[in-house]
């Protein structure tokens, strides 16, 4: 019987010995079979750890959001026979990416799970904010459509009001500026807005700012994986 590891990746061209500490890259090389979203990328990541590793020997199944049932049951029959990493595109898999499925899977039919350490830009941007990070949700993608999002952000906002709770979004990246700019518009000058962006790298940019403050910045932030909190101060 194998066990199930979740295997963290870098969020960007950052060194992996700056993120990954080094007892977790000596488990993922000794892994034999992995589930990824791309397996091109994974074995990639690899080559990275590694340029000697012999990949030609490793098996790889795609793990994805558009991954089937079938999908799903050659991971767990290859967990039946050895140990399984899952690995995401950046960070930690099963925090906006796929590998709760296979996760719950696991637990389901016994199998050992075990989370490695390794970088997640949603609680990198949280602790980086000065947000409070007792009561906090992550709440992915708001919706795209223009009415839908104004609605969303006035909700949490409201609840960050009531709760002293952070609300955590994620933005696809060519879509940034126009979540900025709809917050600016939205959300009370008294707000706190977070932005995380490109976390770990050398390109790092962390700002906290109440909208109003924010009304006079232009954050650099287009086509960059970002990470945007709110956060209602009480006094």
């Amino acid at each position: 019987m194998g066990t199930l590891y979740l295997i963290p990746n870098t969020l960007g061209d950052t060194p992996i010995a700056a993120v990954i500490p080094s007892e977790v890259v000596s488990k993922i090389l000794a892994l034999k079979v992995f589930a990824s979203e791309n397996p091109k990328n994974t074995r990639r990541f690899l080559r990275q750890i590694d340029r000697t590793h012999p990949l030609n020997d490793l098996q790889f199944l795609e793990l994805n959001e558009h991954s089937t049932d079938a999908d799903l049951d050659a991971c767990l029959n290859a967990l039946a026979q050895s140990d399984v990493g899952i690995i995401s595109e950046a960070g930690c898999p099963g925090i906006a990416d796929p590998g709760a499925q296979l996760v719950a899977l696991a637990h389901r039919h016994g199998y050992p799970v075990v989370p490695l350490v390794g970088p997640s830009s949603i609680l990198l941007a949280l602790i980086a904010s000065g947000f409070n990070g007792q009561n906090f949700s992550f709440n992915g993608y708001l919706p795209v459509k223009p009415a839908e999002r104004v609605r969303a952000l006035r909700n949490y906002e409201k609840q960050s009001a009531i709760e002293c709770r952070t609300q955590i979004f994620i933005e696809t990246p060519y879509r940034n500026l126009k979540l900025f700019e709809q917050m600016l518009q939205t959300l009370r000058p008294d707000t706190l807005l977070s932005i995380a962006c490109d976390i770990t790298t050398p390109e790092e940019y962390i700002r906290t700012y109440p909208i109003r403050e924010w009304k006079r910045q232009s954050p650099p932030i287009d086509r960059r994986p970002a990470i945007f909190s709110i956060y209602v101060p009480h006094r």
